[in-house]
């Protein structure tokens, strides 16, 4: 008879519910649309999805930009948030208001029709790059995010560190390592995230004459399409008590989801990014959902004390964490 997997729920493995710093980080995820279909997409986002930001909460959006001076980072996601409506006037009014403005990119945007003007774009207005590379193999890459991604992702790379990106301390470019997602339970933790860097800088520097700032080592959290893969392969249950059992009270201090703000293309607030894709959106004391409307109308960004959790939160907390900078320790 096969052992019945339990996974504790994360509020009593953490000891207490998280409770909200003040909130610094604004991540905006514009929409579902991509010129990519990546097999690990928590946001199942493809070019035959059509969801995006509607003009309405665009305006919205700028409103708390301009109203909040306590928003020090707009963080921009998607979807390709390049494709999705409002990317522009959104990270110029960031820009107008003196904000840290960072679009998640998977490169090959730059080389579709209509958003070849993006690289020179980013230049003018010293927006942060954070730039999905999953690994610097080629056939990897490919395989978690469709053929010839990867020699896309390299002229790109290219055609940024020519514009000063990696270079000039104001214009900074890191990448994003994702792991290849299990095939069974022989399941294993991000790399250590200064080697893996070292790692990467070494080779794309040796082989295509790339540099870039930072990378980033990101833990694939049971969402979207890798729930989805989990769950087909049986390995859901499985792949959750691992990450349980790497559980990390250290990393609990620098979740991301203590000081950020989560909005979709609806203007629904949500804790972090996951739960927004998971539908588990953020509550005032009082038990009311929170949209954009809810924020500007209370006139304060800080009325969340209990942070929303379920079980793939550990995924921000096995081993060194894992959040959108990083590794956490």
């Amino acid at each position: 008879m096969q052992q019945q997997i339990v996974v504790t729920p994360f509020a009593q493995k953490a000891n207490s519910q998280l409770t909200k710093q003040q909130i610094t980080v604004l991540q905006v995820n514009l929409g579902k649309r991509c010129n990519l279909a990546c097999s690990h997409c928590h946001v199942e986002a493809s070019p035959q999805r059509t969801e995006e930001l509607s003009p309405e909460i665009c305006e919205q959006i700028i409103e708390l930009i301009n109203k909040f001076p306590q928003i020090k980072i707009l963080d921009l996601t998607g979807g390709a948030p390049e494709m999705n409506y409002g990317f522009k006037p959104l990270v110029e009014a960031a820009i107008k208001n003196h904000k840290q403005v960072i679009v998640r990119s998977n490169l090959t945007i730059y080389f579709e029709a209509g958003f070849t003007d993006l690289p020179e774009y980013f230049t003018k207005h010293q927006v942060q790059i954070v730039a999905s590379l999953p690994c610097y193999l080629a056939d990897n890459v490919d395989q978690m995010r469709g053929k010839g991604v990867f020699n896309k992702s390299i002229q790109a790379l290219q055609w940024l560190n020519k514009l000063g990106y990696g270079s000039n301390p104001n214009l900074i470019l890191d990448l994003v390592y994702n792991p290849q997602l299990p095939v069974n339970e022989n399941f294993s933790l991000t790399p250590n995230q200064s080697k893996l860097e070292s790692d990467y800088k070494k080779l794309l520097k040796t082989n295509f004459d790339i540099v870039f700032n930072n990378l980033f080592t990101i833990t694939n959290l049971p969402v979207g399409r890798t729930k989805f893969h989990l769950e087909r392969t049986k390995l859901y249950l499985p792949y959750l008590q691992f990450l349980e059992s790497h559980f990390n009270p250290v990393t609990m201090d620098s979740l991301m989801c203590r000081n950020e703000l989560s909005i979709d293309y609806l203007g629904n607030v949500y804790d972090c990014d996951f739960n927004q894709m998971m539908n588990l959106p953020a509550k005032t004391s009082s038990g009311e959902i929170l949209t954009v409307t809810n924020l500007l109308a209370l006139g304060s960004l800080d009325i969340i004390e209990k942070i929303q959790t379920a079980p793939y939160c550990y995924g921000c907390t096995a081993g060194s964490g894992s959040s959108c900078g990083g590794a956490l320790v």
